[in-house]
């Protein structure tokens, strides 16, 4: 070969290494975009991820707030009951019986309508751990491990135990 294919070799290999460096530069700057592109969405994904677990966190805390609004509210009748049943100072002993069925039923029409439900098991019914406490075993004619007596009855609210019922259980 001639120098002057050489040098006309030589400067096509320049050319051709200077058009692929440039594309590489090209791509890289590319590549470079893309990153922040994908960096930003993250980044916003991230934002917004957050925000609506603090808008889910302030709801949650409104719902609790206004569920013991209206559990509270629908006691005030009751209260009223009472206090006006003590206001009565010449009531006899039948009307203050009655007064007092009376409050009770509200009180308990109340605890129903917000879901709380009275356990109470009848004599004979088998024994449930998971809504009753057994207080004590004792010698019964009935089947073992069955309710003889309930000595308090409990409570659940929406299926979760608030309190147990305290019972006795036949051996």
């Amino acid at each position: 070969m001639s120098p002057e294919e050489l040098a006309a070799a030589a400067a096509a290999q320049e050319a051709d290494a200077a058009a692929a460096q440039e594309s590489a530069l090209a791509e890289l700057n590319s590549l470079k975009a893309q990153v922040a592109a994908l960096t930003d969405q993250a980044l916003r994904a991230q934002a917004e991820a957050q925000n609506a677990r603090r808008r889910a966190d302030d709801e949650i805390a409104k719902i609790r707030k206004f569920a013991v609004e209206s559990f509270a509210e629908s006691l005030l009748p009751v209260i009223d009951s009472l206090e006006a049943g003590l206001k009565i100072e010449s009531a006899s002993t039948e009307q203050l019986r009655e007064g007092t069925d009376a409050t009770l039923r509200q009180l308990l029409s109340v605890l129903e309508r917000n879901k709380v439900v009275e356990v109470n098991p009848a004599p004979g019914a088998r024994f449930d751990p998971a809504s009753q406490q057994a207080i004590s075993m004792v010698a019964a004619a009935q089947e073992a491990g069955t309710v003889v007596s309930v000595l308090q009855k409990g409570y659940t609210i929406a299926e979760r135990v608030l309190r147990p019922a305290l019972v006795t259980v036949a051996q």
